[in-house]
């Protein structure tokens, strides 16, 4: 990023948000970066993947989302890597970022962005970078962070046996606003006392789960559990300080514009 103004990625949908997640936490320049692929292969009719490329080359070379991080550029919408998530398996307007709403959108020529991710009233400050630096995170081994899905009457047999496996960390992603089943919680309080660290978060795809500062546990608020895990997993791989992490969770996990009067 040094000698260029911006940069696109290409990638497969599956697990796109994730990457776009990763690298809005670890990549430290200020540049736009854009993520874009496509929900139609290039050997299908109607392929959207040339106009997503064009589209997502225009918005970089407008620099319009310097600031922003990692941003998602596909079916002419442009969405925020913390918020966005992919919906549906085929359909082309698969990505959306659930309450937050998309950034914008790009109508042929015109680019429209209609709000911006909280991080930009850091921009041009020091503050802005994230503190996850790979080149020094990379020199270790990075920590084994898994998800524990919860559903009624759900055993702590997966919970117990991440732990006993060596997880550093669980995600749970819970019934309602992160609730897990009375078997999973059981596990789950054996874990953190063998030093495990949980991240809280909702398998409903929107909506939050507060913080409420239970020892081991975390509250992941809006993030998705597979966005959760990214950022318990450089946390983890960055300290063991819990309350360090707790801050991080309460402010690169769930940013917010903070207003001054």
């Amino acid at each position: 990023m040094e000698k260029n103004d911006a940069a696109v990625v290409t990638t497969g949908t599956d697990t796109m948000e994730e990457f776009a997640y990763w690298l809005d936490l670890t990549v430290r320049s200020d540049k736009p970066v854009i993520l874009t692929g496509a929900m139609r292969p290039w050997t299908v009719i109607g392929t959207d993947a040339p106009a997503n490329l064009y589209n997502a080359i225009h918005l970089a070379a407008s620099r319009k989302t310097t600031c922003y991080g990692t941003v998602l550029m596909l079916n002419d919408q442009i969405q925020a890597a913390r918020e966005v998530r992919k919906t549906n398996a085929l359909r082309m307007d698969t990505f959306t970022s659930g309450d937050s709403g998309e950034l914008g959108v790009i109508d042929q020529d015109n680019i429209r962005l209609n709000r911006a991710p909280a991080r930009v009233q850091k921009c041009g400050k020091k503050t802005w970078k994230t503190p996850f630096d790979l080149d020094r995170i990379a020199k270790k081994a990075l920590p084994k962070i898994e998800i524990a899905y919860s559903y009624q009457d759900a055993s702590g047999d997966a919970v117990k046996a991440f732990a006993d496996s060596g997880a550093d960390g669980v995600v749970t992603a819970g019934t309602g606003a992160g609730g897990i089943s009375p078997a999973m919680s059981k596990a789950r309080e054996d874990a953190v006392k063998n030093g495990v660290l949980f991240a809280a978060t909702t398998r409903t795809g929107n909506g939050s789960v507060y913080d409420d500062h239970t020892d081991g546990v975390i509250g992941a608020e809006d993030l998705t559990a597979q966005k959760a895990r990214l950022l318990l997993l450089l946390s983890l791989a960055a300290t063991d300080d819990q309350s360090q992490i707790r801050k991080w969770f309460a402010t690169l996990g769930t940013a917010q514009f903070i207003t001054r009067r």
